[in-house]
């Protein structure tokens, strides 16, 4: 297992993610605990020592069955996260509660990492606002060490991210982001590690594979990148993406099944970092694969200034781009629900005047009405 130093500890590069946990039934709410079992004891054997789970995962058990499994062995062994969630804004006055809860569910007396969850355009104002205490309680709990390590995971955008650095940037130790070779440019995710690297913040990746998109490629994309090494598989290539980048310390798998697990655990066993060409073609290959889902927007914003509304289209289309790749997804419906509804695609008035002035030619008043349709 490859290791990454991380202050005055080492971490497993590799980190078990709680969030895809097996079950039974099809039920998510339902984990099958014995599975899971079998699955923390190989990747214990095998030297994973990172355990990352959170309040909402498996409808809220992941944190109960983790806690139960972890629990079976010495607390120095392993390192446990947990998140705060503020990604539902009826959390935001119950810090207090919702720690001492988490807790009792692990049934542990500290966590080793614990984060602000999903830090985006929806819960970035209530995160940042005082009266909900969240920020100065975690801090508090960090004095009194029942959190050794303090950071957050964030889905949105980089301005959202600055808006939150900005405020506790100081205070952060690690962020985790979602990060994989397609993600790179088209979440932006090269400029959101440059700008936690600007503030010295180790990255955490999830999502490496993109909930398993990467390992399910079309033939063709799948001989372009058996082209590059044929020995390695797609998810193989993933992470080797991923160990690319020297700022990434820990990378978390959400895990199903033991195949899935043994076969990670093996990649991890060395580090074998893409080249240069290798890393250049990969993005080539990420480029293609997005020309036919999404519209070529290139944010010159030409179209801005011509848009009656005053409609912020280039971020419109990014996330119209998102949600159709993705074919649906939460990131699209809670990026919009922070917006004004004026702002909104519903409020293009199909005049076409920036269609009049796009580069490339996009039929922008029908990517907005088809946005409205997909959100329905």
């Amino acid at each position: 297992m490859v290791y990454k130093e991380f202050q005055d500890i080492k971490l497993s590069a590799l980190g078990m993610g709680a969030m895809r946990l097996p079950v039974t039934d099809g039920d998510d709410a339902k984990i099958d605990e014995e599975k899971t079992a079998e699955m923390v004891a190989y990747a214990m054997e095998q030297g994973v020592n990172y355990y990352d789970t959170a309040w909402g995962y498996h409808r809220g058990n992941s944190e109960i069955v983790m806690g139960r499994v972890l629990n079976q062995y010495p607390r120095e062994d392993y390192y446990l996260a947990t998140k705060f969630p503020g990604y539902d804004l009826s959390n935001m006055d119950k810090v207090e509660e919702i720690f001492e809860r988490q807790l009792e569910k692990c049934g542990v007396s500290y966590f080793d990492f614990y984060l602000f969850h999903n830090v985006c355009e929806m819960n970035i104002d209530a995160y940042l606002d005082e009266k909900y205490h969240i920020f100065s309680y975690l801090m508090e709990q960090k004095k009194n060490g029942r959190i050794h390590h303090l950071g957050f995971s964030a889905h949105g955008s980089c301005e959202v991210m600055k808006r939150f650095l900005e405020a506790y940037g100081a205070h952060m130790e690690f962020c985790q982001i979602q990060l994989n070779w397609l993600d790179w440019t088209f979440q932006d995710a090269k400029a959101k590690v440059e700008l936690l690297n600007g503030y010295h913040i180790p990255v955490w990746v999830m999502e490496p594979l993109r909930g398993g998109r990467l390992c399910n490629l079309q033939q063709e994309e799948v001989q372009k990148l058996k082209s590059l090494r044929p020995s390695e598989t797609a998810a193989g290539m993933a992470f080797r993406f991923i160990q690319s980048l020297p700022e990434v310390a820990v990378t978390l798998s959400g895990m199903s099944d033991f195949k899935q697990l043994k076969e990670n655990i093996q990649t991890f066993a060395d580090e074998q970092p893409l080249t240069g060409a290798e890393f250049d073609a990969l993005q080539q290959i990420a480029a293609e694969m997005l020309r036919t889902k999404t519209v070529p927007c290139t944010s010159c914003h030409y179209c801005t200034s011509h848009c009656p509304q005053g409609l912020d289209i280039p971020s419109l289309l990014g996330l119209y781009n998102e949600h159709s790749y993705t074919e649906g997804g939460f990131i699209a419906p809670m990026a919009l629900g922070a917006m004004p509804e004026g702002k909104r695609p519903g409020a293009c008035i199909g005049c076409r005047s920036c269609e009049a002035v796009c580069p490339q030619q996009i039929k922008i008043s029908e990517a907005m009405a088809d946005f409205v349709s997909r959100m329905k």
